[in-house]
């Protein structure tokens, strides 16, 4: 993963490679046919395949971005709008009062996820479930997720990767035992989708809903060290 988190020449989401090398052949196919008939439906064919791999190129875009490393200050994992700020008890995984910041993503977004506080990874759970629309509120309990648990000088901070009724498949690269860094990439969902962030309650949000965020760019909270 530490490969992953640095600058990259390639400029596509790891994991958006096989997807992307299929539609290329395909887009090749389309082009060799073309040139080979010259007819009106094997333009048409054309056109429609090339629309469709720009398309994915656009969506696994996946831009090289500074990173911010102010102690307690918690950067957006990922880019959208911010659906919800609010407190509440986190019955799963941490089993405790938390901060939430959910971020909904639509397909114009950049979908790599990046690593809103730097600590060590405790724990990543992969849960089936549904796949409603990822805004609605029983979403974040009852879709398909993936969860890192990731223990920071400021007390332990959640990351949920959600699925939607459109993406179907959540990607984490991360190890348990593993130390990440603040805006290191770690995963990446396909297609729309939404990504809770779970700080703890002493967390002072610097977002509200409706704010547009983006993964390692945006602050959506500052912390204090937490005590013994």
């Amino acid at each position: 993963m530490e490969q992953y988190g640095r600058d990259r020449l390639w400029p596509f989401a790891q994991g958006g490679g096989p997807t992307i090398t299929l539609f290329t052949a395909f887009w090749a196919l389309a082009l060799f046919n073309w040139r080979s008939r010259r007819g009106r439906g094997a333009g048409i064919l054309l056109a429609a395949v090339t629309a469709l791999w720009l398309a994915l190129l656009y969506f696994f875009r996946d831009p090289n971005r500074p990173r911010v490393s102010e102690p307690g200050l918690a950067m957006s994992a990922a880019d959208g709008k911010v659906m919800a700020v609010v407190r509440e008890y986190e019955p799963v995984y941490l089993r405790r009062e938390m901060l939430r910041i959910s971020t909904f993503l639509d397909v114009t977004d950049v979908h790599v996820q990046r690593i809103p506080l730097g600590g060590t990874v405790r724990q990543i759970v992969a849960r089936p479930g549904k796949f409603l629309q990822a805004f609605r509120p029983e979403a974040s309990t009852e879709n398909e997720s993936i969860a890192m648990e990731i223990e920071t000088p400021y007390g332990p901070v959640l990351v949920k990767q959600i699925a939607g009724i459109m993406a179907r498949r959540c990607v984490n690269y991360a190890r348990p035992g593993q130390q990440v860094t603040t805006g290191e990439r770690f995963g990446l969902i396909r297609f729309g989708s939404r990504v809770d962030l779970f700080l703890p309650l002493h967390a002072s949000p610097l977002v509200a809903e409706g704010d547009r965020v983006y993964g390692a760019l945006t602050p959506v909270a500052r912390l204090e060290p937490a005590q013994d």
